[in-house]
């Protein structure tokens, strides 16, 4: 049977704003002055689903946003990549689009979300005919979806029926208590796409290596983002530590979801494990290259490059 799409998503979706240059400890009640600033599509899932389309994957896309202009402009940077937005759930006098305020001190960050309108997204509102219609399955930013989780395990088990393989990227857990339905959840994907700081958490260790013992026990293909470290990648009894690609970073927001798309994109083209890995860390390093998580991937020149260099069809619009 012919699949519409190679991949197919529901996800929330945001606007990140970025102030760059603040003081790591701010103190109330005064103005206090940043360096830059930056507003770019956000969200783990439109960041993903954007990058995809950009390498050349074609994607579908369910989400829920406010009739509102943070909402308009996400909807124009994803139908820039050719991201299929029609059945995406748009509601009038309801909460609003989500946002992210990311406020930057060097090396670090304070992350403030908006949920929005994303938070009431429930199986209610997923055409799922829509997203069988997709070679591969896959879920971002689990613990934001709060109407949604019930509902996960079946939904995660009927794609799979249908034929679709899944992959699943937890993102952090705003609560940190890391609970249902994620333990069932890791027993229906194929692929698990946690970082270094979330398979730790997950499983209760203290090193990615005693994580990947774990999470590898139980979930057929696991690769581990480790930063600076590269990607520790196993299937079965095969384990590869990955080295990153060495950049000067001008921000490294959305770059674990970045990693996602060039991983996904190797793998849907039957590549091994490995060169995946290697494609998603370059795919990282790429979107380092400029403010947020999409901005190098609307670069015309620095996405033609990354894609001559790595024999990718780009998106045929810049």
């Amino acid at each position: 049977m012919t699949k519409r799409f190679d991949v197919t998503i529901a996800g929330e979706i945001n606007l990140d704003l970025i102030l760059y240059g603040l003081p790591e400890v701010m103190p109330v009640e005064r103005e206090l002055l940043a360096s830059g600033f930056g507003l770019t599509l956000g969200s783990s899932s439109a960041i993903l689903a954007h990058n995809l389309a950009a390498l050349g994957v074609s994607v579908g896309f369910i989400t829920r946003l406010g009739d509102d202009p943070l909402g308009s402009i996400a909807m124009d940077r994803l139908r820039e990549k050719n991201v299929d937005l029609s059945r995406v759930k748009c509601v009038a006098g309801g909460r609003s689009t989500g946002v992210t305020i990311l406020l930057t001190h060097e090396s670090k960050r304070h992350i403030l979300t908006y949920p929005g309108a994303m938070f009431e997204m429930s199986a209610a509102d997923l055409d799922m005919d829509y997203l069988a219609s997709g070679r591969h399955f896959h879920l971002s930013s689990l613990f934001l979806h709060k109407a949604l989780q019930p509902d996960l395990p079946g939904i995660f088990r009927r794609l799979k029926a249908a034929g679709l393989t899944l992959s699943m990227d937890t993102n952090d857990d705003p609560e940190n208590r890391w609970g249902d339905p994620l333990e069932e959840l890791l027993g229906l994907v194929d692929i698990f796409l946690p970082n270094d700081d979330e398979a730790c958490r997950i499983t209760g260790k203290n090193d990615p290596e005693a994580a990947m013992d774990v999470l590898a026990a139980r979930i057929p293909l696991v690769a581990i983002k480790c930063g600076k470290q590269g990607s520790l990648v196993q299937k079965g009894n095969q384990r590869w530590l990955v080295p990153a690609q060495p950049v000067t970073p001008v921000d490294t927001i959305g770059a674990g979801d970045t990693f996602n798309a060039g991983f996904l994109s190797a793998w849907l083209r039957g590549e091994s494990p490995e060169v995946c890995a290697a494609l998603g860390n370059r795919a990282a390093a790429l979107s380092t290259q400029r403010p947020g998580g999409t901005e190098a991937f609307r670069d015309a020149e620095l996405l033609g490059q990354f894609c001559a260099y790595n024999m990718l069809q780009p998106s045929n619009k810049a």
